[in-house]
């Protein structure tokens, strides 16, 4: 039964990672902020995640059992004991689902994302089992990216009359990654090898996680209305564009841009990792914030070059290569960078011989700080994101939130929140004299002081918050609910097989 507009939910959001517990990137923010703003409007809702060893024996966390021995019968002839922890993520409570064979790891420096697919099989059973064991039954589960993308499928394929009008909903943080298997995974989930077919769990003879995640949600979304269109295209589809718009022309696909929390960790006005405290009121602080990084950086300010800041995975994917190759002509602008993040090797090689051919001009930061990265969005005049695509991208609402004015690519998230001599510059093509182009002109209004400080008033003065976008996650819940008693899975979807 559909539930009202008036009525409130309870609510299950999965991740197998959660700011401030355990992060990798953008999908741990959105865990760790979107449950507490949907808290806020009223919805009872709670996280589930794997119990890492690192988050149980923090004693800032408080974590207390829920459940012990909880029977999880993963095939017939697998079972495992799990057991159920809870700590708060302010008022919203985090079920830490664990183990004695994974997410063991005690340093926070060690991956979270390990290779191999059993503790994610463990993880989703293991969830749906315990939730019955505690008697909170949702009326929502919202899975994320394909490491939860069976969870819908062993509600449906279970028969459990428990799950009949739980509804599901799958959100694809980015569609590259999809968690493809063999067929011999159905048998260590405990399905059936009937389910191996183009519209239910097969893709181009794998077992693909996040398709089988796609097909048997009830909602699917991703994470900017630009990304949702682009991924029904071959250029971006990642050979599942047909999926895509199936799904989209059966009112099952959405576009809702990610938030970010403004009022405590993106908050220029109380940040405590800023020498001084600035607004769109007070801009002032902007101005010490820059010195001091120029500070920290050992680096002497160039007259009349802007300093631009990255803080970003090494990856080609965010255009980490084009920067490369820019460089000189960008330097002789001039202009000054900081790059900070960690990722690829070759990149890394390259970007610490950039330094020394540029010591007046690079900085190289090759490490995770979470306070440094603070710093430069805080500190820098220009942020870069000349990303090859970007789901939604969170670096540069960061930015605006701290009126450093973005220079993107026009694709995914980037299309939805930096606009061209608005609030940032934007370039349409990934080439070198594109990007080239776009920083001349962010150059040229940098020097004309009154409508640099415009841009930067219209950054500080805008809404990044997940105020709009969590009022779209309710109305998504409720269509999910609505549709809960109709089709069956395997009717709902057809892959690009």
């Amino acid at each position: 039964m559909a539930k009202s507009v008036v009525e409130k939910l309870k609510i299950l959001f999965v991740s197998v990672e959660v700011s401030p517990y355990a992060k990798v990137g953008g999908l741990a923010d959105v865990a760790g902020s979107l449950p507490q703003s949907l808290k806020a409007m009223g919805h009872d809702v709670k996280i589930a995640m794997p119990a890492y060893r690192m988050v149980e024996e923090d004693p800032a966390y408080k974590c207390k059992s829920v459940l012990k021995d909880v029977h999880v019968q993963i095939n017939p002839s697998w079972s495992k004991l799990a057991y159920v922890k809870q700590t708060m993520n302010g008022k919203v409570p985090v079920l830490l689902i664990g183990t004695d064979e994974w997410f063991t790891e005690t340093d926070r420096s060690e991956r979270i994302y390990l290779p191999g697919v059993d503790q994610y099989l463990f993880f989703s059973r293991a969830i749906l089992e315990s939730l019955k064991q505690m008697d909170w039954i949702p009326d929502v589960i919202h899975c994320n990216d394909w490491h939860t993308g069976f969870i819908p499928v062993m509600m449906r394929e279970s028969n459990d009359v428990t799950w009949a009008h739980v509804a599901s909903v799958f959100t694809i943080h980015n569609l590259a990654y999809q968690g493809e298997f063999g067929p011999a995974v159905l048998d260590r989930a405990g399905l059936s090898r009937d389910l191996f077919t183009y519209d239910k769990l097969e893709t181009y003879g794998m077992v693909n996680f996040l398709k089988s995640g796609c097909a048997y949600s009830d909602q699917v979304n991703t994470v900017s209305p630009t990304y949702a269109r682009e991924i029904q295209t071959a250029e971006f589809g990642c050979r599942l564009e047909g999926l895509m718009r199936h799904l989209d022309e059966h009112g099952r696909l959405n576009g809702i841009l990610n938030g970010i929390d403004t009022e405590v960790i993106f908050n220029p006005e109380i940040d405590p990792a800023q020498p001084a405290h600035f607004s769109a009121s007070e801009p002032s602080g902007k101005s010490a914030c820059r010195e001091a990084l120029y500070k920290e950086l050992k680096l002497k300010p160039i007259k009349d070059a802007p300093l631009m800041g990255v803080v970003s995975r090494l990856s080609n994917q965010k255009g980490m290569d084009l920067m490369i190759e820019a460089a000189a002509e960008m330097f002789a602008m001039p202009t000054q960078l900081v790059v900070q993040g960690l990722g690829d090797p070759g990149l890394a090689i390259q970007y610490r011989e950039l330094q020394k051919r540029f010591p007046n001009h690079f900085r190289f930061m090759e490490k995770f700080d979470a306070d440094l990265a603070q710093r430069v969005y805080g500190g820098c005049d220009m942020f870069l994101m000349p990303s090859s695509f970007e789901p939604c991208g969170l670096g540069q609402m960061i930015a605006l939130r701290y009126g450093t004015i973005p220079v993107v690519r026009k694709t995914g998230g980037l299309a939805d929140t930096v606009f061209d001599g608005k609030n940032g510059f934007v370039f349409a093509h990934r080439t070198v004299s594109d990007f080239l182009y776009a920083l001349k002109h962010a150059h040229s209004a940098y020097q004309l002081k009154e409508k640099w400080g415009a841009l930067v008033k219209n950054a500080l003065s805008g809404d990044y918050s997940w105020g709009p976008s969590s009022h779209e996650y309710e109305h998504m819940y409720y269509r999910a609910a609505g549709r809960r008693t109709v089709i069956r899975p395997g009717s709902q979807a057809i892959a690009g097989s």
